[in-house]
């Protein structure tokens, strides 16, 4: 989810700098509603799991895509289903750029013997330099963010009554390598919500990290547990209200991105350095795992190489130093 949210600013650009132009985005059903108050910008549901899976569906959604009368592919993904597409598209010589990962790079950033470390182009750029490529340049300093969406009902029952300055936490990664120990998180929320000062809305899926989130709920008089409380559209609709999210290297950070909502990561064994940065953030609105102690970081570009000793690296971002951020992050 995370990489479709960060083609949200990328699109934003497209549609806005090559005025006139149609685009289509094929992805899943579930990532529809991310697209939405993006003019121009329609969502193509593509049922790999069903119509679309396979050899054959992909031929069959590569028909079903013809129809739409479309002048240029733009591969942000260039994973083995959209080459295959690609080779369906070359048939009729459609132009078809597929983002280059830097896969190279990655592995040396990342390698643990012989290291480069040093800030690699970010996945924003890297969809950018895509659309350059077909002949469609972009400038990524200046992109309209998408506006706050209006509040369900149901999402202003959950937190109706109250004046407070909303802060959405998202605690949970797909790794345990890059998230923030919950022992550790449980004591930022404590003390956030003793202030008196913050709502605190807790996102995650899933019924274990419903179970946690809701242990909070009860627990802390300010915090609100959404997990299975509203559908993604009304999630995402509160996330463009909150004035900040607290999230690791995840999609939540950059959902909150989309619209502009001041963020603050906080990362394990990944880095920034890696190009995933959420976009817009200000470099100082996240808060690093120490690599003196811990100089193999990052391990990975997703997280999921956790070396020997390389458990508890997050545990090195004191619960003191994330509220500090927070303050900072709002007093801003």
């Amino acid at each position: 989810m995370g990489d479709v949210a960060m083609t949200i600013p990328v699109l934003s650009a497209l549609i806005a700098q090559h005025p006139g132009i149609q685009v289509t985005v094929l992805t899943r059903a579930f990532f529809k509603p991310l697209f939405y108050g993006l003019d121009n910008v329609s969502v193509y549901e593509a049922d790999v799991k069903n119509a679309h899976k396979g050899l054959w569906g992909l031929w069959k959604l590569y028909k079903e895509l013809k129809t739409l009368n479309i002048d240029m592919v733009a591969d942000l993904h260039n994973v083995l289903r959209s080459k295959v597409l690609k080779l369906y598209f070359k048939l009729e010589s459609i132009p078809f750029v597929q983002i280059d990962k830097g896969r190279a790079e990655k592995k040396a950033l990342t390698s643990p013997s012989s290291k480069v470390f040093k800030p690699l182009k970010s996945t924003h750029q890297r969809y950018a330099d895509v659309f350059k490529e077909l002949g469609l340049p972009l400038d990524l300093n200046s992109v309209a963010l998408l506006p706050k969406r209006p509040l369900a009902t149901s999402s202003k029952k959950l937190v109706a009554g109250n004046d407070r300055i909303w802060i959405g936490i998202a605690p949970f990664a797909a790794f345990q390598g890059k998230m923030y120990p919950l022992d550790l998180m449980e004591k930022v929320v404590d003390a956030l919500n003793c202030t008196g000062k913050y709502q605190l809305l807790l996102f995650g899926g899933g019924e274990k990290e419903k179970k946690k989130l809701d242990a909070w709920d009860h627990k802390f008089h300010h915090c609100v547990n959404l997990v299975g409380k509203l559908p993604f559209p009304e999630e995402l609709a509160l996330i463009s209200h909150l004035q900040l999210m607290v999230a690791m290297d995840s999609g939540n950070a950059h959902l909150a991105s989309m619209f502009g909502v001041p963020t603050l990561s906080l990362w394990g064994v990944t880095h920034p350095y890696a190009g995933f940065y959420p976009f817009g953030q200000e470099v100082n609105n996240a808060l690093l795992s120490n690599r003196d102690k811990y100089p193999m970081i990052p391990t990975s570009v997703y997280g999921n190489k956790c070396p020997d000793g390389y458990k508890n690296v997050m545990r090195s971002i004191a619960p003191e130093a994330v509220v500090a951020k927070i303050e900072e992050i709002l007093n801003k």
